[in-house]
């Protein structure tokens, strides 16, 4: 197990074609590598057989990933999810290795200084239903919330994001009203 736990889920470009969308400016690793990366780790059946599994709680397990970036193989028991959060203007990349998850994200970029609640417009909300070997990249304004939906069945993803994530600021939601509720730095994830 790592040191600390890992940070909740991660962020699809355009359907198709994820590695079409471009990275962030002088990003090192850009979304293309991620995405092939966590692809290329989800696929490893022998070491994501090595994770152990908790029927109550998420589990994980740090990676090495690309060119510095930040990487996390996590198993998730039926019924578990991360909430609403961001992370923190690192762009990402995520990949199911066993069972399904659910993302839901919203289509607006969303301020990242100076507001504690949003009423966020209509149309915004996304939904992918993501079964074993699909993946998604996403950039630097990604705000989700991944979800295990199964009442019976573990999922096993993998996630990297660069730069590593310097932090992760978590959301509560009513309705279209968001609410920034706290800001974890490394160390801190829950």
């Amino acid at each position: 197990m790592a040191a600390a736990p890992p940070p909740g889920g991660a962020p699809l470009p355009a359907p198709g074609r994820p590695e079409a969308t471009p990275a962030p400016r002088g990003s090192g690793v850009s979304l293309t590598e991620l995405l092939d990366y966590v692809r290329r780790v989800a696929a490893d059946a022998a070491l994501v057989a090595t994770l152990p599994l908790d029927p109550e709680g998420r589990t994980w397990s740090r990676l090495e990933g690309p060119g510095g970036s930040e990487a996390w193989l996590i198993g998730w028991p039926p019924g578990t999810g991360t909430g609403w959060h961001d992370h923190g203007g690192s762009h990402g990349a995520f990949a199911i290795a066993d069972g399904e998850l659910i993302e839901q994200s919203l289509a607006a970029q969303l301020p990242t200084e100076g507001w504690k609640t949003l009423e966020l417009a209509e149309g915004v909300d996304r939904q992918r239903t993501l079964p074993r070997g699909n993946g998604r990249a996403f950039g630097p304004h990604h705000v989700h919330q991944v979800l295990n939906l199964s009442a019976q069945r573990h999922a096993i993803s993998v996630h990297a994001y660069y730069p590593p994530l310097p932090l992760m600021r978590r959301y509560s939601r009513t309705g279209p009203v968001l609410r920034l509720e706290q800001v974890e730095h490394p160390g801190e994830w829950a």
